[in-house]
């Protein structure tokens, strides 16, 4: 019984550090993302919550329901992939590789997924170049930010 709850226990401190490493990826990605829209003069993408939405049969309905969903959303699918990244390690991938994979996973997602269930994006491949490069960026923080602070709160585990 004492070797389950000591396995349960690291399951589930790996996992809320993977949790909060999420956190603290979205939270980078939402800073570019800020800092890109205001640069090119755009409101921030709701493409996620609309394919959220559409997968889980939730339709806000006014602009501020539809702020606050995109919102909601943004924030918890950041954080959830934390778990995603935590997973890569549990299987005993290691940084450098461990952060590559994770990057890769995220961004094929964002390329392929979301154009085959988001009406209003087209495939990648009718991207501008600019648009590649805006959005493998903001994936890159999003990747980095989360893979260092899952590396770095392991760190300050292992001293505290």
């Amino acid at each position: 019984m004492a070797t389950q709850t000591t396995a349960l226990g690291r399951f589930a401190a790996e996992a809320g550090r993977g949790l909060a490493a999420g956190l603290i990826g979205t939270g980078a990605m939402t800073l570019s993302s800020m800092a890109e829209n205001k640069i090119r003069k755009r409101p921030p993408s709701t493409v996620p919550s609309e394919v959220v939405g559409k997968v889980m049969g939730v339709q806000p309905r006014g602009a501020e329901e539809k702020e606050r969903f995109s919102n909601l959303i943004h924030w918890q699918f950041g954080t959830s992939l934390g778990l995603l990244r935590a997973a890569l390690s549990g299987v005993g991938l290691r940084d450098p590789w461990a952060a590559g994979a994770f990057f890769a996973m995220v961004w094929a997602g964002e390329l392929i997924v979301v154009p085959q269930l988001s009406e209003k994006t087209p495939p990648v491949t009718e991207w501008e170049m600019t648009d590649v490069a805006i959005d493998g960026w903001h994936h890159l923080v999003f990747a980095a930010a989360t893979s260092f602070a899952y590396t770095n709160l392991l760190k300050a585990r292992v001293r505290g």
